[in-house]
């Protein structure tokens, strides 16, 4: 494979990115739109983008992800999509009957300076948006920011189009989704009920990208965040927030518009930040924490203890989102794991001071990155320099894996190359006693597979 030519020796690049650890802002907010209940995705720009857009999102989900585009031609690309999408607004209402239409831009769109404040303006007083129906629009531009970036402004438009404010307050509180799979959704929904705590999860897609086979099409599966509970978001008493990078900024226009304080926790990936999670729920939502949830606690502590001699020491490279990677990194320190290499493709300074706090006594020796140079070839780089015993990622570092001869263990978007990621949760407990069963079984399987003969045990 090419990869077996990757030098161990860095050269620094200052325009170049090889196999990077991110995908473009539209796919982020596509498949936040899809948390939605009756919304329909919208890019504006070419069909190819919005081609593109879907089956990232297929492939990985196993699961159709219906969404419409602008189809700009070589005349729009040059004298604007006002047209197309107006017309677009017609069609979709009047064909597909969505009830809401989630608008997000390209690359194409952006660059030729396409306001869609006006054009949707200009929808609405033509009479293309009928009464009831929404468009709801965010920009996302393509050549800056990651998938996480362009997640984050669909989840802020959420806040900008529909939250409402009235004179009185209920006694709910806000859970804003960062990026995980429907299964963590479903987890996260099951965890404030077990604490019966009244909450609104947005967006939701756990019933719109695992919903069940029944034999019936649904365009608009029944899952997903309703309109009114969206609306509704505006008189809950406090919003918290999964993963700093995603939910923040929805967080702050969710204060700013309808006066609601908010507490940003990271995705509760492991024990501790779960810990963190189930303390803020309870702590905001006014109830306590039940003993089935303390139960779940004690069986992950158990399994972690009963395992400790396979996991202690052992180097780790990691590779995805830093809203994943945060806890993740803080999880492989409880399990006594040495995450020596993490890498980020999107940028921002809470990841790396994440990285400096935690690892800097635990791992002095470990190296971190983030931003465009942060890319899957300076990953393996640094584990030509001194291998690891574990990588963890996408789909996209079996090549790695494969040429390194490294325990892989596949998290994070996409994966595309093995099934049942999208129904065991990696949030909460039971989803950290998930990871530590598939991180257990990387090694011993890997064991199995290479270790001579005489040393092959039927009991390890």
């Amino acid at each position: 494979m090419l990869l077996r030519h990757t030098t161990a020796k860095e050269t620094a690049r200052q325009a170049l990115t090889i196999n990077p650890a991110k995908t473009c802002q539209p796919v982020g907010a596509m498949y936040a739109a899809l948390g939605i209940h009756g919304c329909l995705p919208h890019s504006h720009g070419s069909q190819g983008c919005c081609s593109y857009h879907r089956s990232a999102l297929t492939r990985h989900f196993k699961e159709p992800v219906m969404a419409s585009t602008s189809s700009f031609s070589e005349g729009s690309s040059v004298f604007g999509g006002s047209s197309n999408l107006v017309t677009a607004i017609d069609t979709i209402f009047t064909v597909y009957e969505p009830d809401v239409i989630a608008v997000h831009t390209t690359c194409l769109s952006e660059t030729i300076g396409d306001d869609l404040t006006q054009i949707v303006s200009k929808a609405r007083e033509d009479g293309k948006i009928p009464e009831g129906k929404t468009v709801i629009y965010c920009n996302t531009p393509s050549y800056v920011g990651t998938h996480i970036t362009g997640y984050a402004n669909q989840l802020s438009s959420f806040i900008k189009f529909f939250s409402t404010a009235t004179l009185k307050k209920k006694n709910v509180v806000n859970l804003v989704a960062g990026w995980m799979e429907p299964s963590d959704m479903r987890e996260i929904k099951r965890i404030a009920s077990v604490m019966e705590a009244r909450t609104i999860l947005f967006p939701d897609m756990s019933g719109v990208l695992d919903a069940p086979l029944t034999g019936k099409y649904k365009m608009y599966p029944d899952g997903g965040t309703t309109i009114q509970e969206m609306i509704a978001t505006g008189d809950s008493r406090f919003t918290i927030g999964l993963g700093a990078y995603t939910t923040e900024d929805a967080c702050v226009k969710l204060e700013n518009k309808c006066k609601i304080k908010f507490e940003v926790v990271e995705i509760p990936i492991g024990l501790k930040a779960t810990d963190r999670f189930v303390t803020s729920l309870s702590r905001h939502a006014n109830v306590p924490v039940p003993d089935e949830l303390t139960e779940e606690r004690g069986r992950l502590i158990d399994l972690i203890a009963d395992n400790a001699k396979y996991l202690y020491g052992k180097r780790v490279a990691l590779f995805g989102d830093p809203d994943t990677l945060i806890p993740l990194t803080e999880f492989l320190l409880t399990l006594d794991m040495k995450p020596v290499y993490i890498v980020t493709g999107t940028p921002g300074k809470h990841f790396d001071e994440s990285m400096k706090e935690m690892l800097g006594k635990a791992v002095p020796e470990a190296k971190f990155h983030s931003g465009e140079r942060a890319d899957m070839f300076q990953l393996h780089q640094w584990i030509k320099q001194e291998p690891v015993d574990l990588l963890i990622g996408n789909s996209y570092g079996k090549y790695i894996a494969r040429d390194e001869q490294i325990p892989f263990v596949r998290m994070g978007f996409p994966i595309v190359d093995r099934p049942g990621h999208n129904f065991f949760p990696s949030v909460g407990y039971t989803g950290a006693t998930n990871i530590v069963i598939k991180i257990l079984d990387a090694f011993l399987d890997h064991y199995d597979r290479n270790c001579p003969e005489e040393k092959m045990e039927f009991q390890m």
